[in-house]
């Protein structure tokens, strides 16, 4: 679906607004109407209908009405995926803490303004920007979806680490390591058995938190690497309006985004996280809440 779609709207439907745009379409009947109540209507309507195909085969010939029309039915798919989809980002987001929404927040809203600017530089220059401008949207949207499930992650790998101290957990170790080497004095082995299950089960849990002590660290260093990579994407809508350029630019960090993909994928039984969507929720597009308790 995202790929028909990134390919442009079919030849069908450029003519189908082209002929309801309303100067055009009162123009036609007006046209019509005087050709029916005229002495020649045989002559006079079959005239109108050629000028008007000569009109409409022209009007979709032309780059930038393409382009417009692209955008303006690029648009209407970003708003007509439903609310559910932005309800995901706004459900994701009253579960991170004030900090983290406010972080949040703050860059989505760079972004919003890192546009306007580059809209209003277009509109100077007179540069069509619309496919750009489209290309640009989808892949910030992408980068902004795994920039709020990293905070997510990031969120519940903190209070994962809080609610397992290692100290404590190094501390069981060691006390099952002295109990287990006293067992073998008494030479019980019932009791060495047991012992000796519990001290596997204690080492475990201590790795998986050295684990999750790793994969905050990684998280952590993953929110500053993709929070950049969103600035310098919005910012280089700014000054480069070629969409080709703007898709060298997503392309260029596509790879390293699947790294992150990855790990929020083995994060998902600690973080909680649904499987990600197979496309990313319009959240630039989106009306979403930042006054948040």
């Amino acid at each position: 679906m995202a790929e028909t779609r990134r390919r442009g709207a079919s030849l069908a439907h450029y003519l189908r607004e082209a002929f309801l745009f309303r100067w055009n379409l009162l123009t036609f009947l007006g046209a019509a109407a005087g050709a029916a109540l005229s002495p020649f209507p045989d002559v006079l309507l079959p005239l109108v209908g050629a000028v008007e195909l000569a009109y409409l085969g022209g009007l979709v010939s032309i780059p930038r009405f393409r382009a417009a029309i692209d955008a303006k039915a690029a648009k209407r798919w970003r708003f007509g995926r439903g609310t559910a989809e932005t309800a995901s980002v706004e459900t994701l987001l009253l579960n991170l803490p004030r900090a983290s929404q406010v972080r949040f927040d703050a860059l989505r809203a760079r972004c919003l303004r890192m546009r306007a600017i580059a809209q209003g530089v277009r509109g100077r220059s007179g540069a069509g920007g619309g496919a750009a401008d489209e290309v640009g949207t989808d892949a910030l949207d992408r980068m902004l979806w795994v920039f709020l499930r990293l905070l997510h992650s990031h969120h519940a790998l903190a209070n994962f680490l809080v609610a397992t101290p290692e100290a404590e957990l190094a501390a069981r170790v060691t006390e099952l390591e002295q109990k287990l080497a006293e067992a073998g004095k008494s030479g019980d082995e019932r009791i060495q058995r047991s012992l000796r299950d519990s001290l596997e089960t204690a080492r475990a849990r201590l790795d998986n938190h050295r684990r999750g002590k790793d994969n905050a660290a990684f998280v952590a260093v993953e929110l500053d690497r993709v929070e950049e990579k969103i600035q310098a994407l919005s910012e280089a809508a700014v000054n480069r309006h070629d969409p080709d350029f703007i898709t060298s630019q997503v392309d260029s960090v596509a790879e390293s985004m699947r790294q992150t993909e990855q790990t929020l994928g083995q994060l998902q039984a600690i973080t909680g996280l649904v499987e990600e969507l197979d496309e990313p929720p319009p959240i630039l597009a989106a009306e979403l809440e930042e006054t948040r308790e």
